[in-house]
């Protein structure tokens, strides 16, 4: 018996290949991550900001500062922080909304924009020459099943820390 149960089928052996695989991308994900952080002088939630920043900018709908802060699960304070530090190293700026001066909108700033490219350009191209690999069927399976992992872990997460692990939802 395998470490995480039998590999009887076909499936079950699939199933558990598909798993370990998803933790290799997770662990070299995560060390690509420390090694742009501590190469530019971030701390793990500072980079975590920096990229929800820069995601919410690329969907066209910026995030501002109390956006964030849900979206990280930490105080204002510490959200403040946060931004400063991202602002001190020119990585995101503030900027007034036009329609509502008291708002500010979280923004990529230039600078981070051409570091970023710097350090993970090569995987743009990487990526690229990989995708083309696969039909537009294929990618939207990948699409589906990686949305739906997320979806998983994030409401495991959410469990977990609410203390409802292992407990069934009720009806």
């Amino acid at each position: 018996m395998a470490m995480y149960g039998s590999r009887d089928s076909a499936r079950a052996a699939l199933e558990q290949d598909l798993e370990a695989l998803v933790r290799r991308l997770t662990v070299e994900s995560q060390r690509l991550a420390h090694t742009f952080a501590e190469r530019h002088g971030l701390h793990a939630t500072d980079l975590e900001a920096l990229i929800h920043v820069m995601d919410a900018e690329g969907r066209g709908a910026p995030l501002t500062p109390g956006d964030l802060s849900a979206t990280l699960r930490i105080t204002s304070g510490a959200t403040t922080a946060v931004v400063d530090r991202l602002e001190k190293h020119r990585l995101v700026r503030r900027d007034r909304d036009d329609a509502d001066r008291r708002k500010v909108h979280l923004r990529f700033a230039e600078h981070g924009q051409a570091i970023a490219m710097e350090f993970f350009g090569g995987l743009q191209q990487l990526n690229t020459a990989l995708m083309a690999q696969f039909t537009d069927d294929d990618l939207e399976t990948v699409r589906r099943f990686m949305t739906q992992m997320g979806d998983m872990i994030s409401t495991h997460r959410d469990a977990v820390e609410h203390g409802t692990v292992g407990q069934l939802p009720s009806d």
